[in-house]
């Protein structure tokens, strides 16, 4: 353990460890970092069964700690679960919850919330997860309400983020929480992060939904997205596909996942994402581009989907290539 006086974190560690999620607490954590003073976290890796442990990646860990030394963590973290299926041993809800009533802060990175979830500390609260385990999460838990959407997300001294990288944005977070912004902007300059990240940002997919390729209105989508910049009505898109409205919604439905209003919605925050992130084109050309007409819309449904104003976006993400040229998909000069 570092020879340092500040607060215990404590990493659980299983069968069937999720590497990446503890690699991040551990180099968070972990590492040596004397120019933070000897105040600075102390950590430990706790086996909650007996070893060696299987880790993803084909290899094995003989821990140092057992699970008796999480009576003493101030900060317990669950990197990952087994599987979404996967029991929670009843002496670590057991663990948990003591750990939790003297005061221990608890975190989940990814699908860790199930642990979390399992001890009932959570019910009732807003609790977030990899958005491909947000279903299982409510169905196995029906008394907290699941957020799909945040990295990451706090209620009494309980933290649950979205998927791994994710993962960081909290810790980070948390290292901001106790030693303020100086040591956070620190710690991620280290680890080549963006110093800070709200929890409620939302988790960033590109293009989530894509048509099926065999539908017949894939031609009608991929031109759509070539000409977001155009007024996109459902009439006319039910014309331009030869289908009445109610046979045209229910096939976009069908190829999209998404009722047409919401698919085109979606398809023009996408397209405007890569422009924020591509070029430094003023948000008018942005909203123009994209086919929402100004910037209040554009801004209007940024932060309705993506959480973020797209100047917030554009602070965060931008970089790939900042030339202020005419943004793709945008009306002809």
């Amino acid at each position: 353990m570092p020879d340092t006086t500040g607060p215990l974190v404590a990493a659980l560690l299983y069968d069937g460890l999720c590497t990446f999620e503890f690699g991040i607490v551990s180099e968070i954590f972990g590492l040596p970092r004397p120019e933070m003073g000897p105040g600075w976290y102390r950590f430990a890796s706790c086996a909650i069964e007996a070893g060696p442990l299987r880790a993803h990646g084909g290899f094995t860990i003989l821990p140092d700690h057992g699970p008796d030394l999480l009576d003493q963590a101030d900060l317990i973290v669950i990197p990952g679960w087994k599987d979404t299926e996967a029991p929670v041993p009843p002496a670590l809800v057991d663990q948990l919850r003591r750990a939790h009533a003297r005061g221990a802060r608890l975190a989940s990175i990814c699908s860790g919330a199930f642990v979390l979830a399992a001890t009932g500390l959570l019910d009732g609260a807003p609790v977030t997860t990899h958005w491909r385990h947000a279903a299982a999460l409510q169905r196995r838990f029906p008394a907290i309400r699941v957020d799909s959407t945040s990295l990451y997300r706090e209620t009494d001294r309980l933290f649950t983020s979205a998927g791994s990288a994710a993962g960081i944005d909290l810790l980070i977070a948390i290292v901001r929480q106790d030693f303020g912004p100086a040591a956070a902007n620190s710690v991620a300059r280290r680890i080549v992060m963006p110093a800070h990240r709200a929890g409620g940002q939302a988790q960033f997919l590109e293009h989530p939904v894509s048509p099926r390729a065999n539908t017949d209105i894939a031609p009608l989508i991929d031109r759509v997205r070539q000409t977001l910049h155009q007024p996109w009505p459902i009439a006319r898109l039910a014309k331009e596909a030869g289908m009445s409205r109610r046979s045209f919604e229910r096939r976009i439905v069908a190829a999209t996942g998404m009722p047409a209003g919401e698919w085109l919605a979606a398809e023009r925050i996408a397209a405007a994402q890569t422009i924020l992130r591509e070029t430094t084109c003023p948000m008018e050309e942005v909203a123009q581009a994209v086919g929402f007409g100004s910037v209040f819309a554009l801004r209007h449904h940024f932060r309705n989907r993506v959480k973020l104003s797209p100047r917030e976006y554009r602070r965060n993400f931008a970089g790939q290539d900042t030339s202020p040229r005419t943004p793709r998909g945008g009306p002809p000069a």
